[in-house]
C-alpha cells in the first residue's frame, strides 16, 4: 500500500472531502463536487474545518491538496492488481450508477447531530435507500456493468464482492465514522452501522471483522487523542455487531467461527486499555445473553486468548473478567476449566464466598474503584448471589424478625438460611473489612456503596453482621471530623440506611441496636449527629415500641446476636479498656456492653412513649413493661441465680450475670420516677382515670413492688436502716389505703387531692430507696398529713409518734407547706412534679402562715447584712433613698435632673433584660413584714430548710456552690407561687405575695449573680399579677393595705438613677448593668402603681374614703415639680390620668396652679400635657346638648385659673424655641376646646384687654384666630 497515511481524525473530521486511504481513488469532477460542498458546509457551520487548515489561505490549501492527489495517483499506479477508471460524471448530492436507485450521501451529515430525533431519521433514510439500491443490484445479471459505472472508492479486498458500490461507500464510511470524536458522531455512525448490518445480510461479518481491523488501525506514528479514537471507534463498531443480531442469526453450525473471531477481537480490544475492559465485557455480555447454552460451550468458550485473559485476571486486579465469568457461569450452571481461579471447582454459593475464595478475589474486588463514582456492575452481580431467592416479605415487628417469602418450589430448610448467614459474614469480613475499610479512601467509599447494595435484599435479623463493630467504628470516625474527605459519603449512607428502615420497625430496632451497640451508646455524641434520636421518635405504633423495648432490654442483659461464643466472656469486660483495639473484640459484640450502653438503655427506655401515638390503653401497656423491666434492674437483686420466676404474676425475671453497680440502679430508680411523673402529667381527666384502675400506673407498680417483695428470693438492691425501711413500709401502707379510698370517692373534689398525695408518696418512697437517711422525717411528717386531711376509722395502724399531741399543734395547711419545702431541695425533677401537683390542689386552703414561708425563702439573702441600721425605720428620708438599694451621691447639686431626663423614654417592659447589680451596697431592708410576723419556731424551721441546702455541699470550696443551691431552691419556691397566683388571682393574699416579690426584686443580693432567679420574679409579677384576668378584690381587700403600696411604688417610680460612692471610674459594663436594672425597677414600680389603681378603682369607693390617695398622689407631684431628685416622667402621670380620670380630675386645679408658679421651667412646660389630657378627660365630644352643657359647666369653673395659667405662659414665654413651640401648640390645643364650648368669650373676658397684646405677640395667629372667631 502506498501513499501518505493520514490520522484518523483528519477522516473523521473530513468526511464530505476525498482524504481517504492511498489505495482509494475517487474521481475528479466528484473530487471538485465534494470540494464545493465541503466549502458550502463550512460556510452554514454545518461542517467544522480542520483545526491545521484554520490559519492557511485558500492558496496554499489547493496547493497542498493537489500535492496530495499526485501522490496518491503515483501509489494507484504501481498497484497492477487494481485500476481506477475515473469517470467524467457531474456528481451532485446523489450518487446514481447504472440500473441503480438514486443514494444521498448527504444523510451522513445528519447522523453527527445532537438530535436524537434527527439522528434517527438520518439512519432510517440511510437504511431504506440502501436496501432498495442493493435489492436493485442483486437482481442485475451484469454486476461488472454497475461495479465499473461507478467507483466511489478504490477496490480491494474486503470481502463485500456481494454489496452494491454505494452499499460498499457506506459501509467503510460508518465504521470510520464511530471513530470520530466530533459531536454525537460516534451515537450516530454506531446506531447507522447497527440497523444497515441487520437489515442487509448481504454485508457478511466476516468481512466486517476485517474491515474494522483494516480501516481503525492503530499505527506507530498515532499518539494520544488519535490512538484512542481508534480504539472506542473498534469498540462501538464491535457493539454495533452485536447489536444487529447477525451474530445470533448466522449461526448455522460450529463451522462458522466468526464467533470465535469476533470474542477474541473484543478480549484482544480489552486488553489494551483499562478503560476498555468493562464495555468490551458488557458487549459479550450482551451477546451470550442472545445465545443458547450449545453455543456458548463450543464458540464462545474456546475463543482463543479468552482462557489466557481471565487466568491472568486475579494477579493483575480484573474485575470486568470475574465479572463476564461470573455471568457466563450462570448462564450455561456447568463447571468449565475456562474460568481457572476466578470460580471454585465445583461451584456452590459457598465455596465462592468462602474466605480463601474471596481472599483470592480480593485483589479484583479491590480494582474496581477505577470506575468512581459509579458502583462496578461485578457488585450487584455478587450480591444477587450472595442473596439469591431472599425475597422479603411483610414484616411482624411483635416477632422481631423478617419473614421470608420463599419460592414454593425450591423451598429452602433453615440449614440454607445459616450457609446464607455465614456467607455473608465471610462476604463482610474478608471483603467489606478486611479489604475495603482498610484501604484508601476510594476503597473506603466503595464499602459504603456496596452496604447500600446489600441492605434492600437484607433480613432484619441479618444486620448486626452487616454493620459492624468494625465498619460502624469507621463511620464515626468519618462523621466526628467535618473535614473528613469521606465526610459526605458517610452522610448519604446514614440519610440512606434512615429511610430504608423509615416504615419498618424491625429493620429500624436492628440498626439502632447496631449503632449503640458498637459505640457503648454513644453514637450521636461522637458523630455529632441526631441519627439515633430521629430513629427512635420513628416509633409510632405499640408492636414497634414493644419490639425496641425487648431489644433494649436484651441488650442491657448483655444478650448479643447469636455467636459460637459463650455469653459469659460479655463479663469480662474492663469498663476503662480500650474500646478501639478491633483484635479484642469480635464482630457480634459479643464482648458485652459497658456501663455508658446500659446508661442508654436505661435512659431510652421511658423516652420511647414520647412521640407515640397510642391510645390510652396501648400506652398503659408499653408502660407497664418499661416499668416492669427497670424495677426489676434498679430495685431488686436476685440471691437465687440470674433468673427468677414469679407464679403470681407468671412471668419470668432475669439480671445481668454480673451485678450491676449501684449508680445504674440509682438511674433506673430515677427513669420510674420519670416515667410515673410523665403519666401522671399525660392523664387527661382524672375523674375517668380514677375509674378504670387498670390504666392506674402507679397502682399498678405499687402492686408489682409488693409481688416482688413477697419473693423469698428478691430482695432490695440494698440494706435500708431501721428508719428507712419504716419509713418504707409506712408509705407502702400510706399509698394503699389512700388508692382505696380515691377509688371509693367518686366524683367529689377530694379525688384530685388523694390522686396527687398518692404520686407523691410513690416518688417520696423511691427517694428513700435512692438517698438513703435523708427523708424518713419528711416521709413521716408527709404520712401525718394524709392522715389529718383525710381521718377515717380504717387508718392503717401506726405508732404513737404519729399521733398529734395535745391542742398546741399546727394547722395542717402549715404541717404540709413545711414538709412540701423541706422536700424542694434536694428532691428530682418527677418528685417537685410530683410536689407542685399536691401543693396546686391544697394552695387554696394555705393559711398567710405557710404563704410567709414561702415568700421568706424568696426574700432570703446568701450572706445577711454585716450593718444593720438600727434607726432604718424612723429615718423615713433613708428609708426613701434605700428603697432601690441606690446610694446616694456626695454631689446631690451637679447639673438639673428634669435636663437629662428631657428626653428618657418611657421604657418598656419587654426591652430591657435583667441584669445582677454587682456594685451595689448590701441591701438592709428593715420593712420585711414577713420575718416580724413568723414566730420563733417557724423561723427555726426555715433556717433548717435552708441549712439541708448546704449540707452535702459544707465540704466544698468557696460559697459559689451554696449560693447556687439556694438561687436553685429559690426557683423551686417561686414555681409554687406561680401555682398560687394562677388559681387564686382574685384573692387578698396576692398582694401580700406581690409586696414580697416585689421587695426580693428590687433588692440587688436577693437576685445577685442568678440573671434566671431576676427574670423568673420578673414573669411571675407580669404574667401571674399585672396581666392576670383577675385581681384581689372584696370587703377583705381595705384601702389600708393599698395605701403603702401606693405610696412605696410612686416613690420607687420617682428615684433617680446615682452612682456608688467607691465607683470611682466604673467600667461601661457595670455602668450599662446598673442603668439597665434601674430602668427595669422603674417600670416594675410603674406597672405596680397602674395595678393597685384598678383594685381601688373596682372599690368605687366615696371621695372622701380617697383623701389619703389623693394626698399620696400629690405629694409625688409637689416633689415632681419642686425637687430636683425626683426622676418621675410625665408619660406616666399622663398614662395615670388616662387610665384612671378621676385622679386627674382632682388635681386640674393643682396643675393649673404648678404650671403658673413652678420654678423649673422644663417642669412647667412638660406638664402642659398632664394639664390636657385632663382638660380631654373633662370635655366629651358629644352632639348632647345635656352633656355639652355639664362639660361647659365643669370647665367655667376651672376658667379663671386657666387663664391665669395663658396669662403666665404668654408672660414669661421659655427661652428655647423647642418648648416655647410647646407652649403655642398647649394653647392652641385650649383654644379649640373654648371654642368647641362656646367659652371664648368668657375666656377673652377673664383673660382681660391688657394681656391680649402679650397674647397677640407671642401666640400670633392662634389667638388672633380665636379673636376673630369671637367678633
Amino acid at each position: 500500500m502506498g501513499g501518505i497515511k493520514k490520522g484518523t481524525s483528519a477522516i473523521e473530521e473530513k468526511e464530505n472531502q476525498s482524504d481517504i486511504p492511498g489505495d482509494e481513488v475517487v474521481p475528479e469532477p466528484l473530487k471538485k463536487k465534494m470540494k464545493k460542498d465541503k466549502k458550502r458546509h463550512i460556510a452554514d457551520g454545518s461542517v467544522e474545518p480542520a483545526s491545521t487548515s484554520k490559519s492557511i489561505i485558500p492558496m496554499e490549501r489547493r496547493k497542498k491538496r493537489k500535492a496530495l492527489d499526485k501522490e496518491r495517483h503515483r501509489a494507484a499506479s504501481d498497484n497492477v492488481e487494481v485500476k481506477p477508471k475515473p469517470l467524467n460524471l457531474n456528481v451532485d448530492e446523489t450518487l446514481p450508477s447504472i440500473g441503480l436507485p438514486e443514494f444521498h450521501i448527504s444523510v451522513f451529515k445528519d447522523l453527527a447531530s445532537a438530535d436524537s430525533a434527527a439522528r434517527e431519521a438520518a439512519v432510517e433514510a440511510l437504511v431504506t435507500e440502501l436496501r432498495a439500491v442493493q435489492s436493485a443490484y442483486d437482481k442485475l445479471e451484469r454486476k461488472e456493468m454497475a461495479d465499473s459505472g461507478l467507483q466511489l472508492e478504490a477496490e480491494k479486498n474486503d470481502g463485500l464482492n456481494n454489496c452494491a458500490p454505494s452499499l460498499r461507500y457506506a459501509v467503510r464510511r460508518l465504521i470510520r465514522g464511530v471513530s470520530s470524536s466530533r459531536e454525537c458522531a460516534r451515537q450516530g455512525f454506531a446506531l447507522g452501522l447497527t440497523v444497515l448490518v441487520g437489515a442487509i445480510p448481504s454485508v457478511k461479518i466476516d468481512s466486517m471483522l476485517k474491515l474494522i481491523i483494516d480501516l481503525l488501525e492503530v499505527s506507530s506514528s498515532m499518539k494520544g487523542q488519535e490512538v484512542k479514537d481508534c480504539l472506542l471507534g473498534r469498540l462501538f463498531a464491535y457493539g454495533a455487531i452485536a447489536r444487529s443480531g447477525r451474530l445470533t442469526e448466522d449461526r448455522a453450525s460450529d463451522e462458522n467461527s466468526y464467533i470465535k473471531e469476533f470474542i477474541s477481537s473484543l478480549i484482544s480490544l480489552a486488553a489494551k486499555k483499562r478503560y476498555l475492559q468493562e464495555p468490551a465485557v458488557a458487549i459479550i455480555l450482551d451477546l451470550v445473553d442472545k445465545l443458547p447454552v450449545e453455543v456458548l460451550l463450543n464458540q464462545v468458550l474456546e475463543a482463543p486468548s479468552l482462557e489466557e485473559w481471565l487466568e491472568g485476571a486475579t494477579e493483575i486486579g480484573n474485575p470486568d473478567a470475574l465479572l463476564l465469568a461470573l455471568k457466563m457461569r450462570q448462564k450455561i450452571s456447568v463447571d468449565h476449566k475456562v474460568f481457572g481461579k476466578l470460580l471454585p471447582n465445583p461451584h456452590t454459593r459457598t465455596a465462592l464466598f468462602s474466605t480463601d475464595h474471596l481472599s483470592t478475589l480480593s485483589n479484583c474486588l479491590m480494582q474496581s474503584t477505577f470506575c468512581q463514582p459509579r458502583v462496578h456492575s461485578v457488585w450487584p452481580v455478587l450480591v444477587d448471589i450472595l442473596l439469591a431467592d431472599m425475597v422479603l416479605h411483610d414484616v411482624d415487628p411483635a416477632s422481631g424478625l423478617n419473614s421470608i417469602k420463599k419460592h414454593k418450589k425450591n423451598r429452602k430448610s433453615s440449614s440454607t438460611d445459616e450457609e446464607i448467614e455465614k456467607s455473608l459474614k465471610c462476604f463482610c469480613e474478608v471483603v467489606i473489612e478486611g479489604c475495603l475499610l482498610s484501604s484508601s479512601h476510594d476503597r473506603k467509599h466503595l464499602a459504603f456503596d456496596v452496604l447500600l447494595l446489600l441492605l434492600p435484599k437484607l433480613p432484619a435479623h441479618w444486620i448486626p453482621i452487616v454493620l459492624s463493630y468494625k465498619f460502624i467504628q469507621g463511620l464515626m470516625d468519618i462523621l466526628s471530623s467535618k473535614d473528613s474527605w469521606l465526610y459526605k459519603v458517610a452522610q448519604y449512607f446514614l440519610k440512606e440506611l434512615s429511610d430504608w428502615v423509615k416504615n419498618d420497625d424491625a429493620r429500624r430496632v436492628a440498626v439502632i441496636g447496631a449503632l449503640q451497640r458498637h459505640s457503648s451508646g454513644r453514637f450521636d455524641c461522637i458523630t455529632r449527629t441526631k441519627a439515633v434520636k430521629d430513629l427512635m421518635a420513628d416509633f409510632k405504633t405499640e408492636s414497634g415500641c414493644l419490639l425496641f423495648i425487648q431489644n433494649l432490654m436484651s441488650m442491657f442483659l448483655d444478650e448479643g446476636p447469636a455467636s459460637e461464643e459463650p455469653s459469659d466472656q460479655s463479663q469480662t469486660t474492663d469498663d476503662n479498656s480500650e474500646i478501639g483495639s478491633v483484635e479484642d473484640k469480635d464482630s457480634d459484640g459479643t464482648t458485652g456492653t459497658n456501663d455508658f450502653l446500659k446508661s442508654w438503655v436505661v435512659e431510652s427506655l421511658p423516652s420511647v412513649l414520647k412521640h407515640s401515638q397510642l391510645d390510652l390503653d396501648s400506652k398503659f401497656r408499653v408502660q407497664k413493661e418499661i416499668l416492669k423491666f427497670l424495677a426489676v434492674q434498679g430495685i431488686f437483686s436476685s440471691s437465687l441465680g440470674t433468673e427468677v420466676t414469679s407464679f403470681e404474676l407468671q412471668e419470668k425475671f432475669r439480671w445481668p450475670k454480673a451485678a450491676i453497680s449501684s449508680s445504674l440502679c440509682r438511674m433506673c430508680i430515677e427513669q420510674i420516677q420519670l416515667l410515673l411523673a410523665n403519666a401522671q402529667k399525660g392523664e387527661l381527666s382524672h375523674s375517668v382515670a380514677s375509674s378504670l384502675e387498670t390504666n392506674d400506673i402507679g397502682s399498678y407498680f405499687m402492686r408489682f413492688l409488693s409481688t416482688l417483695c413477697n419473693i423469698p428470693s428478691v430482695s432490695l438492691f440494698r440494706t435500708l436502716s431501721s428508719d428507712d425501711e419504716k419509713a418504707f413500709k409506712k408509705l407502702q401502707g400510706m399509698e394503699s389505703w389512700l388508692s382505696r379510698g380515691e377509688r371509693n370517692c367518686g366524683l367529689s373534689s377530694d379525688v384530685n387531692k388523694l390522686h396527687a398525695l398518692r404520686y407523691l408518696l410513690i416518688q417520696l418512697m423511691l427517694q428513700v430507696l435512692i438517698r438513703p437517711g435523708e427523708f424518713s422525717e419528711a416521709a413521716s411528717e408527709l404520712i401525718i398529713c394524709c392522715k389529718k386531711a383525710f381521718a377515717t376509722p380504717d387508718l392503717p395502724d401506726s405508732s404513737g409518734d404519729d399521733e398529734a399531741e395535745g391542742d398546741g399543734t399546727p394547722a395542717l395547711m402549715d404541717v404540709l407547706v413545711d414538709t412540701l419545702l423541706s422536700l424542694l431541695p434536694q428532691s428530682s425533677s418527677p418528685m417537685r412534679s410530683a410536689i407542685e401537683q399536691v401543693f396546686k390542689y391544697f394552695c387554696e386552703d394555705v393559711t398567710d402562715d405557710g404563704l410567709l414561708r414561702m415568700l421568706r425563702v424568696i426574700k432570703k439573702d446568701l450572706k445577711p447584712a454585716r450593718h444593720q441600721d438600727t434607726d432604718y425605720e424612723d429615718d423615713d428620708e433613708e428609708e426613701d433613698e434605700d428603697l432601690l438599694g441606690i446610694e446616694e451621691d456626695e454631689e446631690s447639686d451637679e447639673a438639673e435632673t428634669g435636663e437629662t431626663g428631657e428626653s428618657d423614654e418611657h421604657t418598656d417592659d419587654s426591652e430591657v433584660a435583667i441584669r445582677s447589680q454587682a456594685t451595689e451596697r448590701e441591701f438592709t431592708e428593715a420593712s420585711d413584714d414577713s420575718d416580724e410576723d413568723m414566730d420563733d419556731e417557724a423561723m427555726f424551721r426555715m433556717d433548717t430548710y435552708l441549712a439541708k441546702i448546704f449540707k452535702e455541699r459544707k465540704n466544698q470550696a468557696g460559697s459559689e456552690t451554696a449560693h447556687s443551691q439556694l438561687v436553685l431552691f429559690k426557683l423551686r419556691v417561686l414555681s409554687l407561687l406561680e401555682i398560687y397566683l394562677h388559681e387564686n388571682p382574685g384573692k387578698p393574699r396576692v398582694l401580700k405575695v406581690f409586696s414580697n416579690l416585689a421587695q426580693a426584686f428590687v433588692n440587688p443580693h436577693t437576685t445577685e449573680g442568678s440573671e434566671q432567679l431576676g427574670q423568673r420574679i420578673w414573669g411571675i409579677l407580669q404574667k401571674k399579677i399585672f396581666k392576670a384576668k383577675d385581681y384581689p378584690r372584696g370587703e377583705a381587700v381595705q384601702l389600708s393595705m393599698l395605701e403603702p403600696l401606693l405610696e412605696k411604688n410612686l416613690k420607687l417610680a420617682s428615684k433617680p438613677f446615682k452612682k456608688k460612692k467607691s465607683a470611682v471610674n466604673p467600667s461601661k459594663k457595670k455602668q450599662s448593668t446598673s442603668w439597665n436594672r434601674y430602668k427595669m425597677i422603674t417600670s416594675l414600680a410603674q406597672n405596680s402603681v397602674f395595678w393597685i389603681l384598678k383594685i381601688i378603682d373596682a372599690r368605687r369607693s366615696p371621695e372622701p374614703e380617697l383623701q389619703r390617695v389623693f394626698d399620696i398622689f400629690q405629694g409625688a407631684l409637689v416633689s415632681y415639680f419642686d425637687s430636683k431628685k425626683s426622676q418621675m416622667k410625665s408619660e406616666f402621670v399622663k398614662e395615670i390620668f388616662k387610665r384612671r380620670p378621676w385622679v386627674g380630675h382632682h388635681f386640674l386645679d393643682f396643675l393649673l396652679e404648678k404650671c403658673s408658679n413652678s420654678k423649673s421651667e422644663f417642669r412647667r412646660v412638660e406638664a402642659l400635657d398632664l394639664v390636657f389630657e385632663i382638660l380631654k378627660s373633662l370635655v366629651y365630644a358629644s352632639t348632647n346638648e345635656t352633656v355639652r352643657a355639664a362639660s361647659r359647666k365643669t370647665l367655667s369653673s376651672h376658667l379663671p385659673k386657666l387663664c391665669h395659667l395663658i396669662k403666665e405662659l404668654v408672660r414669661n414665654m421659655p427661652e428655647k424655641q423647642a418648648r416655647r413651640a410647646d407652649v403655642r401648640k398647649f394653647c392652641g390645643k385650649v383654644f379649640q376646646i373654648l371654642t368647641s364650648l362656646n367659652l371664648s368669650e368668657s375666656f377673652l373676658k377673664a383673660l382681660g384687654s391688657d394681656v391680649h397684646a402679650a397674647c397677640e405677640s407671642q401666640l400670633g395667629d392662634v389667638f388672633l384666630a380665636l379673636k376673630k372667631r369671637e367678633q
